[in-house]
C-alpha cells in the first residue's frame, strides 16, 4: 500500500480516528507523517480527550465525590480529594496511599475490578493459565462444599489435581 499523499512511498503509519461512530483510515510514509506532525504541533490545540478530564468527569456528580475520612489532604503536597476530583490529576505519589480509599470505588467504576488480570500470551503463559483455571476450581470446589454437593466437589478434586500434575 502506498503513502495516500504522495502516492510514491510505501505507507508505514496508520492512523484510524473514529468520530461520532465514522472511521476514517488515513495511511502515510515516514516523510509525509512527519509533515503532518509538524503542522499539528504548530497549531498547538489541545486534545479533546485526555484521561484527567474523563477521571475528573466520573468524580462530577457522583457518590465518590465525598472526601476520605481518615486523610482529607495529602500530608505530602496538600492536595485535597476535592482538587484531585477538579482536575482528575494527582499532586504526588504519595496521594495514591492517602487517598486510597476514595480512589476504589472510582477504579472499579472505571476497570469493573480493582485487581488487574489481564491477558497472557498463549506462548509464553500456559503454565499461568493452568494456574488461573486451577484457582477457578478451587472457587468452584468450595462453593460445593458449602452446597454440601460432595459428588459435584470430587470431580472438582479430581481435575484439580490432573491439572496440578499436568504443571508438574
Amino acid at each position: 500500500m502506498f503513502c495516500q499523499e504522495c502516492q510514491k512511498r510505501p505507507a508505514t503509519i496508520h492512523m484510524t480516528r473514529i468520530v461520532n461512530n465514522v472511521k476514517t483510515e488515513v495511511h502515510l510514509c515516514s516523510e509525509c507523517a512527519r509533515k503532518h506532525q509538524k503542522l499539528a504541533l504548530s497549531m498547538s490545540f489541545e486534545p479533546s480527550f485526555s484521561i484527567h478530564k474523563f477521571l475528573a468527569g466520573l468524580l462530577d456528580g457522583s457518590p465518590f465525590q465525598m472526601e476520605p475520612v481518615a486523610s482529607p489532604e495529602c500530608p505530602r503536597c496538600g492536595l485535597d480529594f476535592g482538587k484531585f476530583g477538579e482536575t482528575g490529576r494527582f499532586g504526588c505519589s504519595s496521594c495514591y496511599n492517602t487517598f486510597s480509599d476514595g480512589l476504589e470505588p472510582l477504579i472499579r467504576r472505571v476497570q469493573g475490578n480493582t485487581r488487574h488480570t489481564g491477558k497472557v500470551p498463549k506462548r509464553a503463559g500456559g503454565k499461568l493459565g493452568v494456574k488461573r483455571e486451577i484457582e477457578k476450581l478451587k472457587a468452584q470446589l468450595q462453593q460445593a462444599v458449602r452446597e454440601e454437593a460432595y459428588e459435584k466437589a470430587a470431580e472438582l478434586r479430581d481435575k484439580i489435581r490432573a491439572m496440578e500434575d499436568q504443571i508438574q
